[in-house]
């Protein structure tokens, strides 16, 4: 009998374990597993830095860089896909529409990791990640995700101007580049990227097989 409850407590303990890491930073990933920390910081992120070739003097065919807002959906249930609500009277977006092709960076620095971690920014710790691809806008059927995506984490959208022409956009990932420790950049593909199971994922899964543990042995 003490043997059986003894093994019961064990297993109990190792279910457990996953769940410990949902207190952690929203189960931030082992830093090994670069294709899931690459979803992680997209979907912790409400904002990129995108770096496009200027078209406007005095920068004309030189790299500029701007600030914008970007979802991939839901926290802890985003698709990986980096959708963006842009206008043609912005700068950059004048600059996509003679070339498409971009990079975008999202750091953990947006949040609070880096800070309650006590990493600098610039820190490998500080996990970043660097998408590039090209901007497209995105089709009918898509741009009711996209709108969903991006209105639940930026709700003030419903409000901008309509004579500025809104439309909704997407990256088409081609290359991704992670640092998120020392060692240098770790590279992703987009394939490795959409298929991983994000972490969140993982974690909810976890947490089923607890509950149903312990219905079972209620």
């Amino acid at each position: 009998m003490a043997a059986a409850v003894l093994a019961l407590g064990l297993a109990l303990a190792l279910l457990l374990l996953p769940l410990a890491a949902l207190s952690r930073a929203a189960a931030t990933p082992p830093h090994a597993d670069v294709a899931r920390m690459a979803r992680y910081v997209v979907n912790s992120c409400d904002w990129c830095s995108m770096a496009t070739i200027s078209t406007h003097k005095p920068l004309q065919g030189l790299p500029f860089s701007n600030v914008f807002s970007v979802s991939d959906g839901p926290r802890q249930r985003g698709s990986g896909v980096p959708y963006l609500y842009l206008t043609p009277l912005e700068v950059s977006v004048q600059d996509i529409k003679i070339n498409p092709e971009v990079s975008l960076a999202m750091t953990l620095a947006e949040t609070d990791y880096c800070r309650k971690n006590g990493f600098d920014p610039q820190s490998p710790l500080c996990c970043r990640v660097m998408l590039s691809g090209t901007i497209v806008t995105v089709n009918e059927t898509e741009a009711i995700i996209a709108k969903k995506a991006l209105f639940e984490r930026h709700p003030v959208m419903a409000s901008w101007p309509i004579g500025h022409r809104w439309f909704f956009a997407k990256l088409n990932i081609t290359n991704i580049w992670v640092l998120d420790y020392f060692g240098g950049m770790k590279t992703v593909t987009p394939e490795e990227y959409y298929n991983v199971k994000p972490e969140y994922e993982r974690n909810s899964i976890c947490k089923k097989h607890l509950l149903l543990f312990t219905f079972y042995n209620h």
